[in-house]
């Protein structure tokens, strides 16, 4: 998922951040005894147990609040709420359930040659468009072009590198992906470039959602853009309603597996984030809510008595982005400072009211194969190490480092907490500021940048490789040094030894000697490198109208599974 404004990925992974609004009691503050005593060790609130999924029946309208979208056409959709849109109006070749478990998709069966440069996926006859056109491999040929036209400008596109043609296509010196073949209009071959083992899992990405030949390009025909017509289990009712609204309604043809139960989806554009989402939780307007920090205890006490609570550890993880080719924040030395003199159990106690867990790796703790406990070893609070890293790295005394995040989605006090932390503990001068989220997003990619930004990520499709390729490999950055970034390495870290890992994991077949070949990778960009400072794990936190509706939960991309919602 990409980096997200409440969770950016991020991803995002989103992509993929907390869904938290800024608390009103005074900031967690750091210390500047030279000890190494940490708050109370958090392990976060524990999960509540997944619904036993019941066959449901036709009927209803479930009504939630979400921020504005970036796009809700699969060409550019990125971020958590124009990509719980484009999920719902598309199904791909896969599908992945809440606990990352791969269906079939349109794709009833896949697989790959011998060293992973082929994929060959028998598609699903008979399916349509919301239009009644018919899905064939051509629908998906197009709809990847589409994204891959330098025209396009799409910035979720790096999702199809590797494909032969997509390059010549982003330069623009092409107009086609010569390396799919749709002459089938059951089998859609991929012939990728470099060997690739796990290619059908980054086809759960909306990027790679087929469209109807009505399409056009997304310059060409603004209409499609507004108002996409899917293949998935709902479709748009009227156009997309800028800072208004969203409606959808069921799709009765859908035959990928059951139609929907819900007669149609409400979602309101909200001004004020989860603010606005718990006020309309409370008073009837809304079926499903994210919540501000501050109440989340309150809320607890009155909503899980009432079965009405959600908490679930999702597969994403909460950071900071560094710019590790500028100063002060150019050595292993002075990343490992700063992460050291973070006390984030301080910050989870004092803030997230014991919520949230600290991270000590990239790779979340969903990932139970890939996960290395630890592997973070500078994400311990150790302010003695810290100022000893300090002073070896040229962080001095009155150093100025600039801090910036996204406003209106909950990070004022947890941001305000780090900013005082670093300042007591290392006598840092930070510039703490917040923007809009477009215009973080833009900061992010320039090359003077410099110092730490708020970010998080959430997995795009289930493979620890999607939080390290996106994030960190040089591939990634997509861009000269003197230009802007084009892909989500925001942070311009590059480290061979660690490129090479995933080349050679994406290489592997064998799913246990990937995941180690992984961690090694892992290893080297968080153990050595600390290319980022993972701060807490992704634990979410919601609330679902049970008194209404059955088979409430949270699919994989952390948002209502709309597809299963019955009325009951």
């Amino acid at each position: 998922m990409r980096k997200q404004a409440w969770l950016r990925a991020a991803a995002g992974l989103t992509a993929a951040a907390l869904v938290l609004t800024a608390c009103s009691q005074k900031s967690n503050e750091g210390t500047s005894d030279d000890n190494n005593d940490s708050a109370a060790q958090s392990a976060g609130w524990p999960e509540t147990p997944l619904p036993d999924i019941k066959e449901g029946k036709k009927g209803g309208t479930f009504r939630f609040g979400l921020t504005e979208p970036t796009a809700i056409d699969p060409y550019n959709a990125q971020e958590s709420e124009g990509l719980l849109v484009t999920k719902y109006l598309f199904t791909g070749l896969i599908q992945v359930d809440p606990l990352g478990e791969v269906k079939p998709g349109v794709a009833t069966k896949w697989e790959a040659n011998d060293d992973c440069t082929e994929w060959t996926f028998d598609l699903k006859t008979g399916t349509k468009f919301h239009n009644g056109e018919e899905v064939t491999s051509a629908s998906f040929k197009r709809g990847w072009e589409r994204v891959a036209a330098k025209d396009s400008a799409s910035e979720v596109a790096y999702h199809l590198a590797g494909i032969e043609g997509f390059d010549e296509m982003q330069a623009g010196t092409a107009t086609s992906l010569s390396g799919v073949d749709a002459t089938d209009p059951a089998k859609l071959v991929v012939k990728l470039a470099d060997p690739n083992c796990e290619f059908y899992l980054r086809t759960f990405h909306p990027v790679f959602s087929p469209v109807p030949s009505t399409a056009g390009s997304p310059t060409s025909n603004p209409a499609y853009v507004e108002q996409p017509i899917g293949n998935g289990p709902f479709m748009m009712d009227g156009p997309w309603q800028h800072n208004v609204g969203i409606k959808l309604k069921r799709f009765d043809d859908y035959n990928i597996g059951h139609a929907a139960y819900l007669d149609s989806v409400e979602i309101t554009i909200t001004a004020n984030g989860s603010q606005d989402e718990y006020a309309g939780y409370q008073n009837g307007t809304f079926d499903w809510a994210r919540m501000p920090t501050p109440v989340l205890p309150q809320a607890r006490s009155t909503y899980e008595p009432q079965n009405q609570w959600i908490t679930r550890n999702t597969n994403g993880m909460n950071y900071l982005l560094v710019m590790v080719t500028q100063k002060p924040l150019d050595s292993a030395k002075a990343r490992k400072a700063l992460s050291m003199a973070i006390d984030r159990d301080a910050i989870i106690n004092g803030v997230f009211k014991g919520s949230q867990s600290p991270a000590d790796s990239l790779v979340p703790p969903a990932f139970k194969d890939a996960y290395q406990k630890g592997v973070c070893d500078a994400c311990e609070f150790n302010l003695d190490e810290a100022k000893k890293l300090a002073k070896e790295a040229g962080l001095t005394e009155g150093t100025e480092l600039n801090f910036q995040f996204n406003v209106d989605a909950g990070h004022e006090e947890w941001t305000a907490a780090v900013k005082d932390q670093l300042e007591t503990n290392l006598g840092l001068k930070v510039n703490l500021g917040g923007v809009q989220f477009t215009d973080l997003l833009n900061n992010e990619q320039q090359p003077n940048s410099t110092g730490i930004y708020r970010a998080a990520w959430g997995a795009d499709y289930p493979t620890p490789g999607n939080f390290l390729e996106p994030l960190l490999s040089t591939g990634a950055i997509g861009a000269p040094a003197d230009q802007p970034t084009t892909g989500d390495n925001r942070g311009r870290y590059s480290n061979k030894k660690f490129d090479d890992l995933l080349d050679e994991a994406k290489g592997e077949k064998d799913d246990a000697k990937r995941v180690t070949l992984y961690q090694q990778a892992e290893k080297i960009a968080i153990g050595d490198d600390l290319a980022l400072i993972p701060l807490w794990n992704r634990t979410q936190h919601r609330l679902a109208n049970t008194s209404k509706f059955i088979n409430l939960r949270m699919d994989f991309s952390e948002n209502p599974d709309l597809y299963e919602i019955s009325t009951k």
